[in-house]
């Protein structure tokens, strides 16, 4: 038996209306049919993938997260920005170079949910952007093999991402 993709995250979110906008802001999602759990819940669409949002009495952890990969990370940069977003904290800064010339970024959702934000073609960015950023490999040694790490797979490593 293999799996052949992650279906969807869920996360929590005391504020579900304010979740649900802040993802469908930033990345296009939009709410799709939910059944009823009995509990405030809202599934949103990402391409196909979706993200599950929930109220109950609990906090988020600090370091678990999930990735959505993005097509204008320029845009869901700055506007993280103008919403401030950014999360410093989780791992000493919020906007990392990775290997394979990727572009990482870690943002707070409005449940406290720590979500990385990723875009292939990093070097391609604004300058602005760019001056932002730390290279993973300053902060942290890479040998060899870490610099052969790859966040894309397969057909989506030779993925490109438009830059505004």
């Amino acid at each position: 038996m293999t799996a052949i993709r992650v279906n969807h995250v869920s996360v929590h979110a005391p504020e579900l209306a304010a979740s649900v906008a802040w993802y469908g802001e930033l990345f296009g999602a939009q709410p799709i049919p939910t059944p009823n759990f009995g509990m405030a819940v809202q599934w949103l669409g990402i391409g196909d993938t979706q993200v599950h949002l929930f109220h109950r009495a609990t906090e988020p952890p600090s370091h678990h997260h999930f990735a959505i990969a993005v097509d204008d990370f320029p845009g869901v940069y700055r506007r993280a920005g103008e919403l401030g977003a950014y999360d410093r904290d989780a791992f000493g800064h919020h906007f990392f170079e990775l290997p394979g010339d990727t572009a990482q970024l870690y943002l707070r959702d409005p449940g406290g949910n720590l979500v990385e934000v990723d875009a292939p073609a990093l070097s391609a960015l604004p300058e602005d952007i760019l001056a932002d950023r730390k290279r993973l490999a300053d902060v942290n040694p890479q040998d060899d093999d870490n610099q052969r790490a790859r966040l894309y797979l397969g057909a989506q490593s030779s993925v490109e991402s438009p830059v505004s």
